[in-house]
């Protein structure tokens, strides 16, 4: 989301001594000296020797001569040299191998390689030819002849538990008798870095993988629907789930006793009491659900849209219909997450999920909706709009007499643009250049935008600005604050966090995004700075703005993007640039922590950052 008017860095002028006391100025890192470890129990690392095959064989092993090679056929990622497995076309199997040592008293240790897959097997359904990359005894992954793409991808595996071990870093490519699959393996890296604790891994956040599939009809306006929804998840936690949550976020905007959402005849489970403040409901299971283990639940849903320019509601005959469907509470590490609502931010923390989405309702209402949409007719004077969309945390809609204009940006991403009355041409048109902009401008620094369509509902009623959804986003005729709610298909969408307890890294990082997109390079960023308490940092959570609601805009988005500049500055903008995209990379529809980033980031460069960090107030 981003607040309008999006509030001044300052507040007010500061005394000289003052200023140079908060500032935070930064040297670039060519000119600072040698720093110490960053923690006493962990030297920071790259334990794979030659990672980049550019000198020699040494200390690699492997099955035959010439699988480091840099041969024409196939090309590196970096440099010249790199190693191909198979891609000969009869039976074979390649080994390439090497023993490494990882350091202990490290939060993570984390091995990544880029691999390239090309085959000349037709099939879409069978693994014919396979790569399996392992450490010690561990099998990371399996890849095969199904996961061919035109160039590289980076792939990445936590490998904490490793620390302190030496183990052999393994992959091993087996090829049948006929039609080749080539697996072609490039700058492999095992860093280590970080405290001693390190953060929870993608594989305790349950319930995991979820799918959603919604029917609902409306009334003539748009404003009423009713319909059904079940989901589908697994228990991806070695501890066994008795019970999920629903969200049920939009009650915020009513009362108890007056719900805008409904759950009735819940199948698959025992409908419990609502809790905070209605927005969220138990559904005890039937029995527990065991590691890997799935189950569905279905429910009736009604959802009711009040009046007002809301991302969840009505401005006149146009309705904004976002978190109203619901959608499976987190437990990870800490727990359930059953946090409030917020206006002033956002709370929503969900894993990533497929949707399928069938809206039915008058023809002479446009609803643009998350994902990819047909339209097919219904019954008499009525439309069937079927949405799917693939990997994304929520789905949202929108329904009016909407003006739509339609365009595709340079590198082929279709973008609708939906005004409501009062929004003029021009300004529609200057929306859709600004939208094919930016979804480019953030795809190439990012990675490619994985949603299909890309919807932007523009009203300049809106209170709170913009506000992202996934492929669905609603804005004001503001070329800044478009620009920014499409970063956020990227942070927030693609790489994910815990909204509530770490919004900076969504809104800072969208927000040094969108400077990105618009040529700002932060010049300027400290000139009027100043925190509130020693208790105010960028990494706060939404309990402390919301009791600090004048601070949040200035500090998470203005002071924690500034933090983001700096960080380039430390480590040089094309260090900044590799570290943003691998870190994306790495964590594709996954979730994101400050820690892990942290993480990261200090592997990026030699300069201790542990005094960064603390300048910048940035804790985690």
């Amino acid at each position: 989301m981003r607040p309008t008017p999006h509030k001044a860095l300052g507040a007010g002028v500061l005394t000289a001594a003052a200023l140079v006391a908060l500032c935070l100025p930064v040297t670039p890192a060519a000119a600072r000296p040698a720093k110490t470890p960053v923690a006493a129990d962990c030297t920071p690392a790259q334990s794979v020797t030659n990672g980049g095959f550019e000198s020699g064989t040494s200390p690699w092993t492997q099955s035959s001569s010439g699988l480091i090679t840099s041969r024409s056929g196939q090309t590196a990622h970096g440099g010249s040299s790199y190693a191909w497995l198979d891609g000969v076309g009869s039976t074979r199997t390649d080994t390439l191998s090497q023993s490494v040592t990882i350091p202990s008293g490290c939060a993570t240790a984390t091995l990544s390689f880029w691999l390239h897959i090309d085959t000349d097997e037709t099939t879409s359904s069978t693994a014919y030819d396979k790569l399996t990359a392992k450490i010690g005894s561990t099998t990371l992954a399996t890849y095969s002849n199904l996961d061919r793409a035109t160039g590289y991808v980076r792939k990445s595996f936590d490998v904490s538990s490793f620390a302190g071990q030496t183990v052999n870093i393994g992959f091993t490519g087996t090829e049948d008798s006929s039609l080749q699959t080539s697996f072609v393996l490039d700058d492999i890296a095992l860093d280590t870095s970080g405290g001693t604790t390190p953060p929870p891994a993608d594989t305790v956040r349950t319930p995991a993988a979820p799918s959603y599939t919604v029917s609902l009809s409306s009334d003539t306006g748009g404003t009423v629907w009713n319909g059904h929804e079940s989901a589908t998840f697994t228990n991806a936690s070695a501890t066994a789930l008795s019970e999920v949550y629903l969200r049920l976020w939009d009650n915020y905007h009513g009362t108890c006793s007056a719900m805008p959402i409904t759950v009735t005849n819940v199948t698959g489970g025992t409908a419990g009491a609502l809790s905070v403040n209605c927005t969220a409901l138990k559904i005890t299971l039937p029995s527990p659900l065991n590691q890997g283990q799935s189950a569905t639940i279905g429910f009736d849903l009604g959802i009711t849209v009040p009046s007002g320019a809301d991302r969840f509601g009505h401005d006149g005959a146009f309705s904004f219909i976002g978190n109203a469907l619901p959608v499976l509470a987190v437990r990870d590490g800490s727990g359930w997450h059953l946090d409030p609502y917020t206006d002033n931010g956002e709370s929503f923390y969900s894993l990533a999920a497929d949707f399928k989405v069938t809206l039915d309702h008058p023809s002479g209402l446009l609803v643009p909706a998350t994902g990819t949409s047909t339209d097919t007719p219904g019954s008499s004077g009525r439309t069937v709009t079927t949405a799917t969309a693939a990997k994304v945390r929520d789905f949202a809609w929108a329904a009016g007499p909407f003006s739509k204009i339609s365009g595709t940006s340079s590198a082929g991403v279709p973008v609708n643009i939906y005004s409501v009355s009062g929004i003029s041409s021009s300004s529609a048109q200057s929306m859709l250049s600004t939208a094919k902009s930016a979804v480019d401008a953030h795809a190439a620094r990012f990675g490619a935008y994985p949603y299909g369509e890309l919807d932007a509902v523009i009203d300049n009623n809106y209170w709170f600005g913009g506000m992202e959804y996934p492929g669905f986003v609603l804005d004001l005729v503001s070329t800044t604050a478009l620009t920014h709610e499409i970063g956020h298909q990227w942070w927030y969408g693609i790489v994910g966090d815990d909204e509530y307890n770490s919004p900076w890294l969504d809104e800072a990082f969208t927000d040094y995004s969108t400077d990105l997109a618009l040529g700002k390079t932060g010049t300027g960023c400290w000139n009027s700075v100043s925190w509130d308490s020693s208790a105010e940092k960028i990494t706060n959570s939404m309990a402390y703005w919301d009791a600090h609601s004048s601070r949040y805009s200035t500090v998470v988005y203005g002071y924690g993007k500034c933090a983001l500049h700096d960080l380039r500055r430390v480590l040089g903008d094309t260090a900044m640039a590799k570290l943003l995209k691998d870190y994306a990379t790495a964590h594709w529809y996954g979730v994101s922590t400050t820690a892990e980033f942290k993480a990261a980031a200090q592997a990026a460069t030699s300069t201790d950052l542990t005094s960064f960090w603390t300048q910048h107030r940035i804790d985690g």
